[in-house]
């Protein structure tokens, strides 16, 4: 295919698309809105949403325009496996932090960010790191899905590629900037029902366009062993388990995960979960096998692009009204992780930031209300400003990614074993970075005994994960068991290995590091066993007067009373 087989729409047509869809949006947050909005709710709803919606604000944050194209890529890179790989991986980064998020929420079930939990916990320093990673994190997504705006506006209609950046950004903008996470949840629920009604339509008319399970079966023939290979070494190493690593990375590591983790009905944490879990997996999934079915029949992507792939099936094979319904699912998707990063963001910058550390915890709620809708403006033109440079962000992305696997173990244990310091926190997630990045941009030569050393690291690591992971749903004995035979596994099957991918020897350097540093420094410590029953006394909401009924709740109940004395 080349330029001239895509279809385009008319400058009018896709404003029209647009104003409709952000227009729609707006209007739908109206009906929400308060005269007087307070914090708790701007930041999670009085820690009320139900299930429906909180499950569907899960999976609407969670499918963003990445998820569109890096599904596609990976069918169309590593075969039959790829969606599998993509789509399952991704799932369970929702499930897994739903045993944790238990512990979360009896530790503070009145939090509003993890950074609060954390700092409750340990102080300043540990709290600021987390609040770090995760500004970093929610600034780059912007950046990514405001980039994903452009792209899809400049392919499919003659406007320019930052004209579209410009809308995404200003639309968000507008329906999230005064009701703040209430508005997010609220439109995550819309533009999910849109998003699967319009992905039940497109992508089997996109396979069935394209000749459907015959066609499929027959192209089979193009793809080289290791692609037709459901169990292909290459796929498993190369993108199945470095997702897996990235799990329980993203699950802690993302305060739009956690935020929502805050703010569900306590009761239904555990089916709003499962159901966002199920939810992403099949979409994302059924997306991955376009990609798949581009490769069986040969099919190149456009300019060599692989971003341009999904909008080049489309608009190959599909007539105008399928494609301005697929505008319309990537324009929601985008908005939806868009809105959930700017929700986040405020949070951050009003809780951990100005609420823990620069009121000291006696906090305005009018101020903090103007903080976070300061953010939120600072921060869509931020990404705007950056999205509109069209920069490679992968460098930052792989930095984020470190910082979120380096404090996965210290997050989990400071909530667990009354035993981890401050210290130990913030010293074992410094010392994983510069060892995650030593091995990363090999830094260092991954030969001879350095080799041996990460491999070493990578391997504790891996055992970390399979633990954490078992200790989550089967408890403590089951997890130590998982990991001591996970490690075991990975010093016979890594060494002398795992230095040739070095994407995977990183990440499980980071965890390996992490936990290895905290463990020993904790127990060096002469500290006083910490009290997790301070942390409740610690974290509390900031409006003390009861709000009104939430549209968003399925209950109502007060809001809890002021912060007391912080630590």
């Amino acid at each position: 295919m080349n330029n001239e087989s895509l279809y385009q729409f008319s400058t009018l047509t896709v404003i029209l698309l647009m104003l409709a869809f952000y227009g729609g949006t707006y209007l739908l947050t109206l009906g929400i809105r308060k005269k007087k909005e307070d914090a708790d709710a701007f930041m999670v709803s009085n820690h009320r949403v139900g299930f429906g919606i909180g499950s569907a604000s899960m999976t609407a944050t969670w499918i963003w325009a990445a998820s569109f194209y890096a599904a596609a890529s990976s069918g169309y890179t590593y075969g039959v496996s790829g969606p599998i790989h993509y789509g399952l991986w991704g799932a369970l980064m929702i499930l897994f932090i739903y045993p944790f998020g238990r512990r979360f929420r009896k530790l503070a079930p009145n939090a509003h960010t993890l950074g609060e939990l954390i700092h409750a916990r340990h102080g300043a320093s540990s709290q600021l790191i987390l609040a770090l990673s995760n500004v970093l994190g929610s600034v780059i997504s912007l950046m990514v899905n405001f980039t994903a705006a452009g792209a899809l506006v400049s392919v499919l209609s003659p406007l320019s590629f930052q004209a579209g950046v410009i809308i995404a950004g200003v639309g968000v903008l507008l329906y999230t900037l005064w009701s703040g996470f209430r508005a997010s949840v609220m439109t995550d629920f819309a533009q999910l029902i849109a998003l699967m009604a319009i992905a039940v339509v497109i992508i089997p008319a996109v396979f069935f366009a394209m000749g459907g399970p015959t066609e499929l079966v027959a192209g089979l023939d193009n793809l080289s062993a290791e692609q037709a290979n459901f169990f292909s070494v290459d796929a498993i190493l190369n993108q199945g388990a470095p997702f897996f690593v990235a799990v329980l990375a993203y699950a802690i590591g993302n305060q739009t995960i956690s935020q929502r983790l805050f703010a569900v009905n306590e009761d239904h944490i555990k089916p709003t979960f499962i159901t966002a879990t199920v939810g992403y997996g099949a979409i994302v999934i059924g997306l991955g096998m376009i990609g798949l079915m581009a490769l069986t029949l040969g099919i190149e992507p456009l300019n060599g692009d692989m971003n341009n792939l999904i909008p080049q099936m489309v608009s190959g094979y599909l007539p105008p009204l399928f494609i301005a319904l697929f505008f319309i699912l990537v324009i929601g998707s985008l908005s939806s992780t868009a809105d959930s990063d700017l929700s986040a963001l405020s949070a951050i910058m009003m809780a951990d930031v100005y609420g823990k550390n620069i009121a000291k915890g006696k906090a305005d709620p009018q101020r903090m209300l103007l903080v976070g809708r300061l953010t939120m403006i600072i921060a869509t033109v931020v990404g705007i400003v950056f999205a509109s440079f069209s920069l490679d962000i992968l460098v930052m992305l792989v930095f984020v990614g470190a910082l979120w696997g380096a404090i996965v173990f210290p997050v989990i244990a400071s909530c667990f074993w009354n035993r981890i310091t401050n210290a130990a926190f913030t010293t074992s997630v410094i010392v994983a970075m510069v060892m995650f990045c030593l091995a990363r941009f090999e830094w260092l030569p991954l030969d001879g005994a350095t080799g041996l050393l990460f491999e070493l690291l990578a391997s504790i690591g891996g055992g970390v994960i399979i633990g954490l992971m078992t200790f989550g749903f089967l408890g403590r004995v089951a997890g130590f068991i998982a990991g001591i035979l996970a490690l075991v596994a990975m010093l016979v099957f890594a060494t002398d290995f795992l230095r040739d991918y070095t994407v995977l020897l990183a990440s499980l350097t980071a965890y390996g590091t992490s936990t290895l540093v905290c463990v020993v420094m904790s127990l060096a410590s002469r500290q006083e066993r910490f009290d997790f029953d301070s942390i409740r006394e610690r974290v509390g909401n900031y409006d003390d007067q009861p709000t009104d009924a939430d549209p968003s709740a399925t209950e109502h109940q007060p809001a809890s009373a002021s912060l007391a004395a912080q630590h």
